[in-house]
């Protein structure tokens, strides 16, 4: 049964989080981000401060999104086997259900981390840009449709980013 297995990243929390002010001051940051990474990637917040260190502008938050940090998109990418802006926008994180305006001003930033980690073209990283925008607008429209049928054809009128690459 699953209930008596232990969720990746559990072991160890309750430690974790009795420090989460130590690691809050060592990194120059809010004891508030520290808390949600916490509850995010459980002790797996390690590799994530891991990554910050390596790189301490991973820190940075996402445009429109200030309760993500950049250091989550590569994360998705290096840790987690993310291959897609939607995916890390959509699923990895909540971006697209918690920003205010649904990722579209973190896309550009997201991709760009997403390409760097990923060994993207200039021109991958535009399209998984603009494949993510189609998909918010049609989320959009989907929802100002009459019933739930029309609701999925406007959905699936976006590619599957299965089908990108």
């Amino acid at each position: 049964m699953t209930e008596n297995i232990g969720l990746l990243g559990a072991e160890g929390f309750e430690a974790a989080w009795n420090k989460r002010g130590k690691i809050a001051k060592a990194f120059g940051v809010h004891k508030v981000r520290v808390e949600h990474l916490l509850n995010r990637y459980g002790v797996m917040t390690d590799e994530l401060l891991d990554l910050i260190r390596e790189r301490p502008q991973l820190l940075d938050p996402l445009p429109g999104a200030d309760d993500y940090i950049a250091a989550e998109v590569v994360y998705a990418a290096t840790h987690e086997g993310a291959l897609h802006l939607e995916d890390v926008l959509a699923r990895r994180t909540r971006v697209s259900i918690e920003a205010w305006d649904r990722g579209v001003s973190a896309a550009p930033v997201a991709s760009a981390l997403l390409g760097d980690a990923l060994g993207w073209s200039p021109a991958r990283i535009e399209e998984e840009i603009a494949n993510y925008l189609a998909r918010v607008a049609a989320e959009r429209a989907s929802q100002e449709q009459p019933d739930d049928a029309s609701a999925d054809r406007v959905r699936l009128t976006v590619p599957d980013v299965e089908t990108l690459h």
